[in-house]
């Protein structure tokens, strides 16, 4: 069955393949990208970071393909070939010019299904994951988001760092991915999304030509979380660091509440650009952090939101207390009209910006596709956007930024005395 839905076309096939593609006529380049609903969320502490590992390892050759071959066969053609895993999803994905859109699918889908995970392979690619964990260690602004998610999520697998740990990655066997990839890289958790000089049917034809395994079905089954009972806590991490790294934040609504969308609004007028009401506060009128800003990770239950900032040893104490005086303005006194339009006009932006590029189109696609089954138009977007109340506002603020349901994580200098605001 096909669905038409603006520029956006949608086959969901037999086998529980969805394919998404959108024509743009205008350019002569194209995106594509391979999406399994499978990431660090569906593993446990022994398997943990098998999601990423996999999405190496499929790089490292296929039955008809070395390494090299793999990489040369789409950088000769003028294309580029990556991946990422989240929390919630893998991606393969590639980008090229149009005369070249079928041996890129044709390259993704052998290392989809046909990648040997050599034991040799393995123990020099897990040596490179390691050293990837060790740059997040030693980069206090990124290990603060996974330590961050790591005590709002406690007991669920969404608190797992998607990278894993060093014992679970030298432990993978060729018998461990071969395995993850029967039960969960599956043909229903598989989206095939383009964007670009692209045509829909001749997508259909291609997925028929070159996906000659049956990757069989499997059940998505994650524990949803429940944010009410989440207490208010600090937590202190020392590192061998010059700044102090803090987040102040808690869980909030995911990708399917509809309060969602005033939380954004919310995060926006808190701290997101230079007009920020905490940008403004704590940079330029009292000049005490270079980096400031607030933040929503979403998924498909629940988001993570904060703010985050770096400071001085000195000034982490006055830093916090002033982030708490906007929270507590934000909860007791509404958003002027102005404030709330510009806050939306600057979403709404970077939203029509991001999508004049055909990659962010297709990640725009298959993220929609994922956590709400359909793909949701631009303009029924800019809509939910537009509808955001002060009244939705100031209980978004009430909800999320009341001090008593905060969790403050600091990455402060080992060995030296920590003034907070615990």
């Amino acid at each position: 069955m096909t669905f038409a839905l603006s520029l956006y076309r949608k086959t969901v096939l037999p086998n529980g393949i969805k394919v998404l593609t959108e024509s743009i006529p205008s350019i002569k380049s194209f995106s594509l990208g391979f999406w399994f609903n499978v990431g660090s969320r569906d593993e446990n502490l022994k398997n943990n970071g098998i999601s990423h590992f996999i999405e190496h390892m499929v790089f490292k050759g296929t039955k008809k393909r070395t390494a090299g071959k793999i990489a040369n066969d789409i950088e000769s053609l003028g294309g580029y070939l990556n991946a990422f895993t989240s929390k919630e999803h893998t991606c393969i994905y590639a980008r090229g010019l149009e005369d070249h859109f079928e041996k890129s699918f044709e390259i993704i889908a052998d290392m989809l299904q046909n990648s040997l995970f050599r034991p040799n392979d393995l123990k020099k690619e897990a040596n490179v994951v390691i050293d990837e964990l060790n740059d997040i260690e030693d980069n206090p602004e990124e290990l603060i988001f996974d330590k961050f998610e790591e005590f709002i999520f406690p007991g669920n697998t969404l608190s797992l760092p998607i990278i894993g740990t060093k014992n679970n990655i030298k432990s993978f066997s060729q018998d461990d991915l071969k395995n993850q990839m029967e039960k969960k890289y599956t043909f229903n958790r598989l989206i095939i999304s383009a964007s670009g000089a692209v045509e829909h049917e001749k997508v259909l034809i291609l997925v028929d030509k070159y996906f000659k395994r049956d990757l069989g079905k499997s059940t998505v089954s994650r524990k949803i979380i429940n944010t009410s009972s989440l207490p208010a806590k600090t937590e202190f991490i020392e590192k061998e660091i010059q700044q102090v790294h803090a987040i102040v934040g808690r869980p909030t609504y995911g990708y399917k509440d509809k309060q969602r969308t005033a939380a954004a609004v919310l995060a926006q007028i808190l701290g997101e650009g230079s007009s920020s009401r905490l940008f403004q506060s704590v940079r330029e009128r009292n000049g005490i952090a270079y980096q400031i800003n607030s933040f929503m990770n979403s998924f498909y239950d629940v988001s993570s939101f904060g703010v985050y900032l770096s400071t001085n040893n000195n000034m982490i104490e006055k830093a916090i207390s002033l982030i708490l005086k906007e929270f507590k303005k934000l909860r007791e006194i509404k958003v002027s009209d102005k404030e709330l339009k510009k806050s939306k006009e600057s979403i709404k932006g970077s939203l029509i910006i991001g999508l004049e590029n055909s990659s962010h189109r297709m990640i725009t696609m298959a993220q929609s596709e994922l956590y709400f089954n359909r793909i949701k138009s631009v303009d029924e977007i800019l809509k939910e956007i537009d509808s955001v109340t002060k009244e939705q506002i100031i209980e978004a603020a009430y909800d999320l930024l009341t001090e008593s349901s905060l969790v403050k994580i600091i990455i402060s200098p080992k060995n030296r005395a920590l003034k907070t605001a615990a």
